[in-house]
C-alpha cells in the first residue's frame, strides 16, 4: 500500500505532469484575455507609424514577465543599429538564473506586427480581437503575440504547480522589431549575450501542420530582397512620337523580369541551387485550399509541391513604381524601379543567391537598359541538428500536449535571426515552433489563430518547462 503524499513531500512525476496539464487548462482563460489586450495595441516598427505604440506594447509585455513572480530581473532594453546613428526598437528581456545544475532554456517571440493594410478588406477592425468560429481574428492574433502568450502561459502553469521546485533557467527575449528586419538584432544578442546564453532555444515564429497536428520546424529557406531601378531614357518621351524605335523603362522591365522563370513558373537563375530532400504528402487540393488558388490558376515550379515550397528556391517582385493607372499618359517612361523578393533554398548564403541573381539580371537586361541596384537585404536559411536531446525533449512534449504526434516540417517562409543566434550560441540547440496554422493569413487582412492550436501549445510548452526542469546538465 502507497502512503499518502505529506505536505511539502515531491509531487511524483505523472502526478506533476497532470498538474501542469490543468493549471495550463485552467489558465486559457486569463491568457486568452492577455493576448486579447496586446492584439489591441498597434505596435509596428517602420517609423511612418507611431513609436510610442511599441513603447506600449513592450511595457504590457514586460508587466505580464513581471507578474509570472518568476523572474529575477525584467528590462526593456535597445540596441543599436549597425552601421547607422539609430537605435533600434525597445525589446523585453526577463531573466531567471538556473539553479542546483539545471539547464536554461531562451524562450523567443516578438511584439510588433505587420502594418493591416487596407482595412476595408478586414471582416472585423485588425486591432479590435474578435472571436469568430473558433479563432481569434487581429492583426498579430498569430505573428506573434500568441507565442509570447504560449511562453508566459506555460511559465504560470509550471510555476503554479512546482513552485520553489522550479529550479530551471528562463530567459525571454520579446523583439520589438521583427516584421520591420530585426536591424539591431545581432548587436542585442551582443550586448546581452551573458543574460541571453542558454542551452536550448525557443524561436516560437512559426506554424504547424494543421490546426491539430503540431510541426516542429527543421529547415528554413533564406532570403535575398533588393530594389532594382531599371532606366533607358533621360526624360519622359511621346510615345506616339517614338514609340516603335525608343524603348521605354516598363517594357525593358518586363522582358527582364520575364527571364527570371521558365515556362513552367519555375526559377531560371543559374547559380541559384536546390536542396534535395523528402518531402510528406501533400495535394494540390490541399495547396488550392490553404493558398486560396483560383479555381482556373494552376500551381507553377517542379517536383513535389512542398519541395517547391521548402527547398526550392522562389522569385517574386514585391513592389513596382510606376506611373498609376490613374495617372497614366501615353508616354515612355524613363525609368521603373522595382522590389525583387527571393527565397533561397537551405544550405545556400543569401549573399551568393543575390550575387546569381544580379548577375541573371545584369546578363538579361534588354536594349542596354542601365540598372542600379541597392537596398540590399539578406538573410540565411536554416537545417536543424535533430539529434539533440532537447529536440526529443520537444517532440515527446508536442505528442502529449497536442495527442497527435508532430511533424518535421520546413518552411518556405525565413528567419534570417536565426543564423545570428546560432553564430552567438553555437553550443544551444534551437527548437523553430509556433502556433499558427496554414489558415492563420499572417501578414494577410484578416489574420487570425485558431484557439484550440494555441491551447495545445501552451500545453506542449508547459510540458516541456516541467520536463527540462528534471534535467541535470
Amino acid at each position: 500500500m502507497t502512503s499518502p503524499a505529506l505536505p511539502g513531500d515531491p509531487i511524483p512525476s505523472d502526478d506533476r505532469e497532470a498538474a501542469v496539464l490543468e493549471a495550463a487548462a485552467l489558465g486559457f482563460p486569463a491568457a486568452l484575455s492577455d493576448l486579447g489586450a496586446l492584439v489591441r495595441i498597434p505596435g509596428m516598427a517602420w517609423p511612418a507609424f507611431d513609436q510610442t505604440q511599441l513603447e506600449r506594447s513592450s511595457e504590457a509585455v514586460a508587466a505580464l514577465a513581471s507578474a509570472t513572480g518568476v523572474f529575477d530581473e525584467v528590462r526593456i532594453l535597445r540596441a543599436a543599429v549597425p552601421g547607422t546613428d539609430e537605435v533600434g526598437q525597445p525589446a523585453v528581456l526577463a531573466t531567471r538564473a538556473a539553479r542546483n545544475g539545471k539547464p536554461t532554456i531562451l524562450l523567443y517571440a516578438h511584439h510588433d506586427v505587420q502594418p493591416p493594410g487596407d482595412d476595408a478588406l478586414w471582416q472585423t477592425p485588425p486591432f479590435e480581437p474578435t472571436v469568430r468560429d473558433g479563432r481569434l481574428y487581429g492583426r498579430g492574433a498569430a505573428d506573434d503575440k500568441a507565442g509570447i502568450m504560449a511562453h508566459v502561459a506555460s511559465i504560470r502553469a509550471v510555476t503554479e504547480v512546482l513552485g520553489d521546485d522550479l529550479e530551471l533557467g528562463i530567459a525571454m527575449f520579446i523583439e520589438g522589431e521583427e516584421e520591420y528586419g530585426s536591424r539591431s538584432f545581432a548587436q542585442f544578442l551582443s550586448d546581452n549575450k551573458d543574460a541571453l546564453r542558454a542551452d536550448a532555444i525557443v524561436v516560437a515564429d512559426s506554424g504547424n501542420w494543421d490546426s491539430t497536428t503540431p510541426g516542429l520546424t527543421v529547415s528554413l529557406r533564406g532570403n535575398a530582397r533588393f530594389t532594382v531601378r531599371v532606366r533607358t531614357l533621360d526624360h519622359a518621351s511621346h510615345s506616339g512620337m517614338f514609340g516603335g524605335a525608343v524603348p521605354d523603362a516598363m517594357m525593358a522591365t518586363v522582358t527582364m523580369l520575364a527571364t527570371l522563370w521558365n515556362a513552367d513558373g519555375s526559377v531560371a537563375v543559374e547559380g541559384m541551387t536546390e536542396r534535395d530532400a523528402p518531402t510528406p504528402d501533400y495535394s494540390e487540393e490541399t495547396l488550392r485550399d490553404e493558398a486560396g488558388l483560383l479555381p482556373g490558376t494552376s500551381p507553377i515550379g517542379d517536383g513535389t509541391i512542398l519541395s517547391r515550397i521548402w527547398n526550392k528556391p522562389s522569385v517574386t517582385v514585391i513592389g513596382i513604381d510606376a506611373t498609376s493607372v490613374a495617372a497614366a499618359s501615353n508616354t515612355l517612361l524613363p525609368e521603373v524601379t522595382v522590389v525583387i523578393s527571393a527565397r533561397v533554398a537551405p544550405g545556400q548564403s543569401g549573399e551568393d543567391a543575390y550575387a546569381a541573381l544580379e548577375a541573371h539580371l545584369r546578363a538579361h537586361a534588354p536594349f542596354g537598359a542601365e540598372l542600379t541596384f541597392s537596398d540590399v537585404d539578406l538573410g540565411n536559411g536554416f537545417l536543424v541538428d535533430t539529434s539533440g536531446w532537447a529536440v526529443a525533449l520537444t517532440r515527446e512534449a508536442m505528442r502529449d500536449g497536442y495527442g497527435v504526434a508532430p511533424i518535421d516540417l520546413g518552411v518556405g517562409g525565413s528567419i534570417p535571426f536565426i543564423a545570428d543566434l546560432v553564430r552567438e550560441f553555437p553550443q544551444a540547440q534551437i527548437l523553430v515552433t509556433g502556433v499558427e496554422d496554414p489558415h492563420s493569413h499572417a501578414h494577410s487582412p484578416n489574420e487570425s489563430l485558431h484557439l484550440d492550436t494555441f491551447r495545445h501549445a501552451v500545453a506542449t510548452e508547459a510540458l516541456l518547462l516541467a520536463r527540462m526542469n528534471d534535467i541535470v546538465i
